[in-house]
């Protein structure tokens, strides 16, 4: 483990504050932070948080930098992205160790995220070059009207635990190339992830002489979090978190009319129908319910099964759930490994309990794996008579609800009656189910797949979701343009004046 944590730069005790490559602050009065390993329990070093005083001295440089980073044409600001791309493939077996042991996802999972953060890399360096905006025809004789995008400012990046380095690539990859530069809280949960990559990211930025593009503060929600929502410097904050947490982000950036992407729960379902290939099916629902140990916002949290085949569809995922080897996240032959903390074990347990007391009977699971170490459960599969408010409810651990459905309509209205609009799938051959479930009518979620799962999105694609879920959208397809600000322009050429719609005055 030593070995791993110098490799990466870390030490025993690490400041939680930089300002772009050289510039960590040695100084930082904030309260110590322990990282744990959740497999163990085992503290794996400490970081000296950033107080209120440090976390302005960091957004003052992030807003220094941007001055002159935006004048970098937006190609230039891609080789940059580029090079940070290479680091994170020279570093994607070390750094995916690292979340491995920090977070406690398999190292396929991983190592997987590395990967990740390389692919948004390589689709924002072609970005830098595609930047575009329209042009419209003028009402005008002699005018020309266009519109073009510029860089938006210092913005901020507040991550989960759950994708501790991911995230915060979908968001610093674009939003270099669109020019911004940005502060970046990770979760208190994972701080030697986030100050391995800016570590990394440092190396980079140095090569090229910048400084204060990429920052990171870790710190309190009072000293940091609180203080980036506030902060007028930031025009733009995209958060990752609990519903419960959005709110509050939302409401304090709108209070000052600043620009949000939000990323909240997920509650996401998958409908089988009798048309529906079960192996596919299955394999698909066990990595979206298990992968992670369920602690994705993409993982499958419900099954809407039709009548006729849910006896063998459950019998199936019973005798598939036998099988996942639960331990050990290092280990290649573990498909799951611990949840992040003993509160999220309480939590499942109270939730399994509360399913029971509606009616749900428990077909698999539902207990802890203390022999294995503190934070390890069991996979679970509970068969719900209906949705009750628990099902809508989202609970981070691998529960799995499997109910009933009789005819396709009363499967999307099951599917569609909770507060989470993230991520959904059918399972079917049947061209008209398929087309029906992609419709107007069918799923209200940001993510609708089909003979595919909830989890695993690819980053060539918007990742975001509908109601409590935020409606942001991160990583492929336009989602750039959150980072950026539009400007309609026209010119006149004409040597004339005419007035749009006509008016004439004076």
């Amino acid at each position: 483990m030593n070995s791993l944590l110098e490799r990466l730069g870390l030490q025993e005790v690490n400041s939680g504050a930089c300002v772009g490559p050289g510039g960590w602050l040695d100084d930082v009065s904030g309260p110590e932070l322990i990282s744990y390993n959740p497999t163990t329990n085992e503290p794996l070093a400490r970081v000296r948080q950033a107080s209120a005083a440090d976390y302005d001295r960091v957004a003052t440089a992030a807003q220094d930098a941007f001055k002159a980073w935006r004048f970098t044409p937006a190609p230039k600001r891609g080789l940059v992205v580029r090079d940070l791309g290479v680091a994170l493939r020279e570093n994607l077996e070390p750094l995916g160790e690292l979340v491995t042991l920090e977070m406690g996802k398999i190292r396929a999972e991983g190592i997987g995220e590395v990967q990740e953060m390389i692919d948004i890399c390589d689709f924002a360096v072609g970005l830098s070059r595609q930047l575009y905006g329209l042009t419209m025809h003028s009402e005008r004789l002699g005018h020309r009207m266009y519109e073009q995008w510029h860089p938006l400012g210092p913005i901020g990046i507040i991550t989960a635990f759950n994708f501790p380095v991911a995230v915060w690539s979908w968001n610093s990859a674009l939003a270099a190339v669109c020019g911004d530069t940005m502060i970046w809280k990770p979760s208190p949960s994972m701080p030697l992830t986030a100050i391995a990559v800016q570590h990394i990211a440092n190396q980079v930025a140095a090569d090229y002489g910048l400084n204060g593009i990429f920052n990171l503060a870790i710190g309190t929600n009072e000293d940091v979090a609180t203080r980036m929502l506030q902060d007028e410097r930031l025009p733009l904050i995209s958060f990752t978190g609990s519903v419960k947490v959005g709110r509050i982000v939302a409401q304090t950036v709108g209070a000052r009319l600043g620009k949000t992407i939000l990323e909240l729960g997920g509650n996401n379902g998958i409908i089988v129908t009798p048309d529906a290939d079960l192996e596919l099916a299955i394999r698909a629902i066990v990595f979206g319910a298990v992968g992670t140990a369920g602690q994705r916002c993409t993982s499958t949290r419900r099954i809407i099964v039709h009548k006729d085949i849910a006896p063998e569809l459950t019998s199936r995922l019973v005798k598939a759930y036998a099988t996942i080897p639960i331990g050990d996240p290092m280990d290649a032959a573990t498909l799951m490994g611990p949840l992040a903390n003993g509160r999220a074990v309480e939590a499942m347990e109270a939730a399994v309990r509360q399913a029971v007391s509606d009616g749900g009977e428990v077909l698999t699971g539902g207990g802890r794996r203390t022999d294995i170490g503190p934070n390890f459960v069991e996979p679970t599969i509970i068969r719900m008579p209906r949705q009750t408010p628990l099902v809508c409810d989202e609970t981070f651990a691998p529960i799995l609800y499997v109910m009933e459905y009789s005819t396709l309509d009363e499967a999307i209205a099951i599917h569609n009656a909770v507060p989470q609009g993230l991520s959904s799938a059918i399972f079917s051959n049947n061209l008209m189910e398929t087309e029906t479930f992609l419709g107007h009518a069918g799923s209200d979620c940001g993510i609708a797949n089909v003979n595919i799962g909830t989890s695993g999105a690819e980053i060539g694609g918007a990742f975001g979701g509908e109601k409590d879920t935020g409606g942001g959208r991160e990583s492929g397809s336009d989602a750039w343009k959150g980072y950026m600000r539009r400007q309609t322009n026209t010119i006149n050429w004409s040597g004339e004046l005419p007035l749009a719609q006509g008016i004439e005055f004076g």
